[in-house]
């Protein structure tokens, strides 16, 4: 059966690849080719796993109970294999709180007692497949959780393959100027690409009180306009990046905190993203807002802990503690 995690308010189903093939829906059993034929499978593992079905849904609820399904593992032993589903349909190259989640999701059924690789399959063609995550289990904070080394960020359209935007100069670093986001909003001109696995893009604000509301953001007007920057075709323009972007809003805060909001690519605002919260915070780093170390990324959904290490004016890696629990 699917269960389902919640990891700062990231909400995600964990599936089996056996199960979903014993309701119907088949999914091949190597984790490359899964990827390869989701076209074939992955929106009915969506629309049966991630419905609402009777269970009592708000007015203003999103139109499925989670923000994605994880399918996996692929086979009973470490390294693990697994697939990010977004509610689209689409594939994710990486996910913070999904990979917590998996983490969890394993330790519950006794699989992983001690670090392992987590690989994650995909279709994306300007990125390798799989994406590898190595986690460790850790207590941080009296919290027992996960550390997930996401290895060394990316800066620049280059990095994420954008194409089509400007430059905009500030301090020694220069940001890039996506015209589409400007033309939303004029303090949205600022932003830097980072690649943590994955695609974003972050705007820089000036003040946490400009940052979008999430309500804001799922208004059809301003859903509209964001999904075509951040979705890959066709529900998206795929420019600046054809094969879509996440999208977030960052302000500072005092100390090394960095307030932030998020528009997922194949899902839309959500109440927090690990690996958004990565990415804020490697642009904060190079913004110079905050230096290396431990950064704390404040989401709606919860604070996400984040460790940058950097030498010589360099950011080598980043890393991410994530907490899950089962809700159902």
């Amino acid at each position: 059966m699917t269960r389902f995690y919640d990891a700062r308010g990231n909400i995600y189903g964990v599936v089996s690849p056996s199960y979903l093939c014993s309701r119907g829906i088949e999914v091949p059993d190597n984790a490359g080719t899964a990827a390869s034929t989701r076209k074939a499978w992955a929106a009915s593992a969506v629309a049966s796993e991630c419905s609402w079905g009777s269970l009592p849904r708000a007015k203003d609820a999103k139109a499925y109970r989670c923000d994605g399904l994880l399918v996996g593992p692929f086979q009973a032993r470490p390294p693990f294999d697994l697939l990010i589903i977004n509610t689209d349909g689409s594939l994710a190259e990486r996910s913070g709180n999904g990979l917590t989640i998996f983490a969890q999701a394993l330790t519950d059924q006794g699989m992983m007692t001690q670090g392992s690789e987590l690989r994650v399959y995909h279709d994306k063609p300007d990125a390798v497949s799989p994406v590898v995550t190595y986690i460790e289990p850790a207590l941080y904070e009296q919290i027992r959780g996960f550390w997930l080394t996401l290895g060394r960020p990316e800066f620049g359209p280059l990095a994420v393959g954008a194409i089509g935007v400007g430059t905009v100069a500030a301090g020694r670093h220069e940001f890039s100027h996506v015209a589409a986001l400007a033309a939303i909003d004029p303090q949205w001109r600022r932003s830097q690409f980072v690649r943590v696995g994955n695609p974003h893009c972050v705007t820089l604000m000036e003040q946490a009180c400009a940052l979008p509301a999430n309500d804001t953001m799922h208004q059809p007007g301003l859903f509209n306009r964001l999904q075509s920057i951040a979705f890959a075709p066709p529900a998206g323009s795929g420019q600046p990046c054809v094969g879509g972007v996440n999208l977030q809003w960052a302000a500072r805060d005092s100390g090394k905190r960095v307030i932030a909001r998020v528009f997922e690519r194949g899902e839309g605002p959500t109440a927090s993203s690990g690996t958004s919260a990565c990415a804020v915070a490697c642009a904060a780093w190079r913004a110079g807002w905050v230096e290396a170390g431990d950064v704390a990324v404040v989401m709606p959904g919860g604070t996400a802990q984040v460790h940058l290490q950097a030498e010589a004016g360099n950011l080598l890696s980043v890393s991410l503690f994530g907490a899950a629990r089962l809700i159902t």
